[in-house]
């Protein structure tokens, strides 16, 4: 597989490689789920014989007999009224006011004398017309002639009051209860008659006051057109709809499909010419949906070369149908049970996966995606869109997985993930049963709770199972395996400790050095420095050759001619292969020792054996190869002999370390030991900056103490 992915990344360009491995993906997701998103129709005819007993599929409201109901309902709502006690008092303020006037223009007019009193009683008649009118409203109008005016001004005072007295006291008796506009025409006759009848009342002014009475009662209840409007919108609510409740029968075998039935199964969806295509429109546009947002998260990540990239799409995308085909097999068997099977599912194997091999990025996304899926694949009949509480089960199940992977620092901890997770799918489902207020059996509680464990430990087995194929089928190693490579207890690592302390030293010196470089220019560190742990694990076969690991200044290549120090030199890197291949180290690793020295030369003894003879064949005093492959396998190269030289300076500074780690990372560029990885001139300048912080760090002066 890997060696395919190399093949695909010089053919075709990332992007496109993208586009059609989400087009590939989406195709065959579209073909899992479409059965998911049909019902079973039926080719039936009204009048005709049912052939079989056909029950509802969903639950669908009537919306026509539901909405001919409500009308019903509306129309049955009294309107409400509301009694205004102001409006009587309003009235009878008026009736007082007018009277108050006429007994004003009264005293005016009795205040002239004899000859001017005709004159002034016509101009008091105008002056009361005039403030009838100020009174008068949109429901109240006095009609009274100038002549009943004067009538008026010609009585004595005694009853004007007392016809003010009858009048307000009638109307405030008949304003006391609420008049509504049917009932106002009643009440003025009946106002009328109280005065008609009354014994006390003047005689000369009944006529005048029965008018002023009639004319001064009004309406004092009407209609709240918002109150009556809220009380047929209540009338409506509670109104239940006219429902088709799935499982219902609609029509028994035999039976006589008739309008009503007919109609019950055209809102149910159930005919064959009312086939809707809306549902696969729906499907197809929230599986596009989904592959945008995968291919948003691929694209935009810039940190990785592009077979990593495509390793990394290649394995998403085959846990998503994996887990997209093991979600259909589920959902075969459904329809057999009362219970939801979909809680069977295991929620955490694809988090689980994908955090593991790819990022925890990409595990959020395909965790909201697959709990997309799993509420349209796990729906019961077309009740809902989509069957919720699978969804949120899965969508919860793994954002939690993935956060409880955050304190994992090995695979042998899967386990422990897995049992968490199933803590916190047996409160979801708690959570679930609860809600639902039904009641359920002792079975089926125990089914449900079970279904929560045995999810989620399914999904660590079945990751701890599958990691081990798909590492070895893409080639990767895991940031939990290199964890693991890491530890100190590792027999290898144990190894190098105890033969060959000096390059144990060295090793962690390289590793420190490396891994920083790799973090600024985007590489992996983790894995560059565990790398770097294991790169001269060659070293253990003949320590005492190498200088970090000589005692008492006593060096071996003084005896030995050239040649044969070179071959042991070399040899270190060949052995190191060995031994890690024959530990079954992850390729990667085997690849960094391999190839931490390229094709450089052995300077030190190919120039010792060019003064014994200056014809030496500069071919045997280089390494085997092969020259790095990536960013981090060069990187460690460079680090690997900075290292050694800063270590070998007397006196180190800052300037003569960033000389030096400049020479020897333009020495390695113009012997082309960079040319087949993807090293820009950028990002070893870059380089460069890191290793001199870094190893300034390492080599800063000390204080010198006093004797």
């Amino acid at each position: 597989m890997t060696k395919f992915i190399e093949r695909l990344t010089k053919i075709i360009r990332f992007p496109l490689l993208l586009v059609i491995v989400l087009m590939f993906t989406g195709i065959i997701q579209y073909v899992l789920m479409v059965k998911d998103v049909q019902g079973v129709h039926y080719d039936l005819k009204l009048f005709q014989v049912s052939p079989e007993t056909i029950r509802s599929v969903k639950t669908v409201e009537d919306t026509k007999k539901t909405e001919k109901d409500r009308q019903q309902a509306a129309t049955d709502v009294e309107a409400v009224y509301v009694y205004s006690e102001e409006k009587g008092k309003n009235q009878i303020s008026m009736v007082n006011t007018f009277f108050d006037d006429v007994e004003e223009s009264k005293q005016i007019i009795e205040g002239k004398s004899k000859k001017q009193q005709i004159a002034e009683k016509d101009k008091q008649v105008q002056r009361i017309q005039d403030d009838i009118k100020k009174l008068s409203s949109e429901n109240t109008k006095f009609n009274l002639s100038d002549v009943d005016i004067m009538t008026l001004l010609e009585q004595n005072t005694t009853d004007i009051q007392k016809a003010k007295t009858e009048i307000t006291s009638a109307l405030a008796s008949q304003m006391s209860v609420p008049i509504r506009e049917d009932r106002l025409n009643d009440a003025k006759d009946s106002i009328e008659r109280t005065i008609r009848y009354s014994s006390t009342f003047p005689s000369d002014l009944k006529e005048i006051g029965m008018s002023l009475a009639r004319s001064a009662l009004v309406v004092n209840e009407s209609k709240d057109a918002k109150a009556t409007e809220e009380s047929i919108e209540q009338a409506k609510a509670n109104v239940d709809p006219t429902r088709i409740l799935q499982g219902q029968i609609i029509v028994q075998e035999g039976q006589v499909i008739d309008r009503d039935v007919y109609h019950q199964l055209e809102l149910s969806g159930l005919l064959s010419e009312d086939v809707s295509k809306k549902p696969l429109l729906g499907l197809a546009l929230l599986i596009i949906l989904q592959l945008v947002l995968f291919f948003s998260v691929f694209y935009a990540n810039k940190t990785k070369s592009d077979s990593v990239k495509i390793r990394d799409l290649m394995i998403t995308m085959l846990v998503y149908l994996l887990s997209m085909v093991l979600m259909e097999l589920l959902d075969l068997v459904d329809g057999e049970f009362d219970i939801i099977i979909g809680f069977l599912f295991p929620t955490a194997i694809a988090p689980l996966l994908i955090r593991i091999l790819v990022n925890e990025r990409m595990a959020i996304l395909i965790t909201v995606a697959l709990g997309l899926s799993a509420g349209i694949v796990f729906q019961e009949g077309y009740s809902t869109v989509m069957q919720m509480e699978i969804a949120l089960y899965l969508i919860i199940s793994g954002l939690a997985c993935v956060l409880f992977m955050r304190k994992m620092i090995s695979r042998t901890k899967i386990l422990t993930v897995s049992l968490q997770v199933a803590a916190v799918n047996m409160l979801f489902i708690s959570s679930y049963l609860l809600l639902t207020q039904s009641n359920y059996k002792f079975e089926e509680l125990l089914f449900y709770l079970l279904a929560a464990v045995v999810s989620a430990v399914v999904s660590g087995a079945l990751a701890m199972g599958l990691l081990p194929f798909i590492e070895s089928a893409f080639g990767i190693i895991s940031s939990y395996r290199l964890i693991e490579l890491s530890n100190p207890n590792h027999p290898l690592l144990k190894k190098i400790l105890m033969e060959a302390p000096g390059t144990y030293h060295h090793s962690l010196m390289v590793a420190n050095l490396a891994d920083a470089a790799c973090e600024a220019v985007g590489a992996n560190g983790l894995l560059a420095r565990v790398g770097c742990y294991y790169h001269d694990i060659g070293k253990t076969r003949r320590p005492g050759f190498f200088v970090e690991n000589q005692m008492n200044g006593f060096n071996p290549h003084d005896q030995l001619p050239p040649e044969a120090s070179s071959d042991i030199i070399i040899a270190h890197v060949i052995d190191g292969v060995k031994i890690l291949q024959k530990h079954k180290m992850p390729k990667e690793i085997i690849d960094i020792a391999a190839q931490h020295h390229g094709t450089s030369l052995v300077k030190f003894f190919y120039f010792k054996a060019k003064e014994l003879d200056p014809d030496v064949s500069e071919e045997k005093y280089r390494y085997s190869g092969p020259k790095p492959q990536t960013k981090e396998n060069a990187i460690i190269s460079i680090a690997d002999s900075v290292e050694a030289a800063v270590r070998s300076m007397k006196e180190p500074n800052a300037e003569k370390i960033k000389s030096l780690i400049h020479a020897i990372t333009q020495d390695k560029l113009m012997d082309e030991q960079f040319d087949e990885c993807d090293l820009s001139i950028k990002e070893l300048k870059t380089i460069e900056k890191v290793f001199g912080e870094t190893l300034n760090g390492t080599f800063h002066s000390r204080i010198e103490y006093p004797k």
